[in-house]
């Protein structure tokens, strides 16, 4: 189902996740839910996979993670602030100990000059450290290719934050 590489990141976030006793949570936008679907997709994730929250409106972002429609309003859905208050937000509604957070623009339509077509903010929390954010533009992809360069970015991500 998904690609050889993202599949390996997930076979190891999952066992590096397991040897430290993490669970793990997900808060995907753009991504509708591919980053709990790839890790989901490798036998043995119920020992780390908490949940995964799939907030495509902003009304979902509010109401599931908790992120206030204001600042929404203020900074966009796709945005830095957002995206980090997304991943806090995942952590608090859930029994996770690390969680990420997904919000782009996956295209074909939708983009703007400051902020095309590919570009996707992501977050990481963990109990007790310092949320992490990254800011990707994956210029020229298919809808396909932004949300598959997000997933993988997104396993990335998460295994650092693991260990």
């Amino acid at each position: 189902m998904f690609p050889l590489e993202i599949q390996t990141l997930a076979r190891l976030l999952i066992d590096e996740a397991r040897g430290k006793s993490l669970r793990l949570a997900t808060a995907e936008s753009c991504t509708g839910g591919l980053v709990a679907g790839a890790i989901c997709n490798i036998a043995g994730a119920s020992d780390v996979f908490e949940r995964g929250f799939v907030t495509y409106t902003n009304r979902a972002k509010s109401e599931m993670l908790g992120v206030p429609g204001d600042l929404i309003a203020d900074h966009g859905a796709v945005s830095e602030v957002v995206a980090r208050m997304m991943a806090e937000g995942a952590l608090q509604a859930s029994n996770a100990h690390v969680a990420v957070s997904i919000t782009g623009v996956a295209g074909p339509g939708g983009g703007s000059p400051l902020k095309p077509v590919g570009t996707v903010h992501f977050a990481v929390a963990r109990a007790n450290r310092s949320v992490v954010h990254r800011h990707e533009l994956f210029d020229g992809e298919t809808r396909e290719g932004v949300q598959l360069a997000a997933v993988r970015t997104a396993l990335e991500m998460l295994r650092e934050a693991v260990t």
